[in-house]
């Protein structure tokens, strides 16, 4: 009853963190869970070892559109993973990113296992070089996993009766670790920090432009009063650090790079920012929620979803810089036992539905039902 995943990523994500936790879940559940990892990223490979799991690594890889083709429909990566499959007698195939979906369910056909796929984007459905790969694979797969309404709805716009047969289609919302991800005491310092210097906000997450940090960084321009953690790389780093130069504003943001643990960062921020363009759900929302941070977003993708305008945040009204900087500044002139109050709120709602519990539960049911 082993469940191997299957990972074809350069960088981590919230897809990568996500199933960290989950495939942790199985001490639990007494399902062995596994990694069969394509990549180039020493970070990503350390992100799987350090928390514990079992992984098979195909060793460094190129990205790029040739080398994703030749990995994808050539005959040397699906004889590796058809290997690691049948070693692992796998019989749930887990795929995660676009990378892996050609090339995981052809091996998982070749080793007579059962495909999961799980959404964690509408990438494959709005990207039209994307498509023809991610619709072989779709049309093959036993169960299609959305994390949010957001995305099983753009997707169903664009897949059609393909995602109609039975319970094929189903939404199980990502989770985070309530434990791991709690708040911390208040202290006097920090109290005296938020009395008298900036407002700090805090962007987590991937340096590219699906991220919309430029927008923050324009809306930052109108809110003299707070300033702005980076926390995260990638290839927009050096465009977001001339765009903050010249936008007079790079004094108020800390550019941290990428981060193995958020905690600190998030602990030492007051309010958590989204100012994505396009946002499946939002794991780094929810890690800032649970640790009792209230949000201030844009109205994107999965994010109001998880952000109640009025109860665990601010929801911008439209998705440009200007509703952001108004949606700051209303979070930045409210009272600090409001701000905190809907800190509290957020982490009751990531209790309440977006825990790993809850998460682990749903994909459980799912592998339950393909291989009882």
């Amino acid at each position: 009853m082993t469940v191997v995943h299957v990972v074809a990523a350069g960088e981590i994500g919230g897809a990568e963190r996500m199933l960290v936790d989950l495939a942790s879940a199985s001490a639990t559940t007494k399902r062995p869970h596994s990694v069969a990892l394509f990549t180039p990223s020493d970070a990503l490979r350390a992100l799987f070892r350090d928390a514990g799991l079992d992984v098979d690594d195909r060793g460094p890889v190129r990205e790029g559109p040739l080398p994703y083709l030749a990995s994808s429909l050539g005959p040397s990566d699906v004889r590796w993973l058809t290997s690691v499959l049948e070693r692992r007698r796998a019989t749930i195939v887990h795929l995660h990113t676009f990378a892996s979906q050609v090339l995981g369910t052809r091996a998982a056909r070749r080793a007579n296992a059962r495909v999961v796929r799980t959404e964690h984007s509408t990438r494959v459905y709005d990207d039209p070089s994307c498509w023809p790969f991610s619709r072989w694979s779709l049309t093959r797969a036993d169960a299609v996993v959305f994390i949010s309404e957001h995305v099983r709805k753009v997707a169903r716009a664009r897949a059609g009766s393909m995602l109609d047969t039975g319970s094929k289609a189903s939404i199980v919302y990502n989770g985070v670790d309530t434990t791991r991800f709690a708040p911390r005491p208040e202290t006097d310092a920090a109290n005296e920090r938020q009395r008298a210097e900036r407002v700090r906000f805090i962007a987590l997450g991937r340096l590219d432009r699906r991220k919309g940090l430029d927008r923050a960084l324009d809306a930052l321009v109108a809110v003299p009063e707070a300033e702005l953690d980076i926390v995260g790389d990638g290839a927009e780093r050096g465009a977001l650090e001339a765009l903050a130069t010249s936008l007079g504003v790079r004094d108020r943001v800390r550019f941290a790079g990428h981060a193995s643990d958020v905690r600190d960062a998030i602990a030492a921020a007051d309010i958590a920012l989204s100012s994505a363009r396009e946002e499946g759900l939002g794991v780094a929302l929810l890690e800032a929620m649970a640790m009792g941070r209230p949000v201030v977003a844009l109205p994107t993708g999965g994010v109001p979803e998880i952000v109640r305008d009025g109860e665990t945040g601010w929801l911008a009204a439209t998705a440009s810089s200007g509703e952001l900087a108004r949606a700051m500044r209303a979070a930045i002139d409210v009272p600090l036992e409001e701000r905190r109050r809907r800190g509290a709120a957020a982490r009751a709602r990531v209790l309440e539905t977006f825990s790993v519990d809850a998460m682990c539960a749903g994909y459980e049911a799912i592998y339950t039902r393909l291989a009882p």
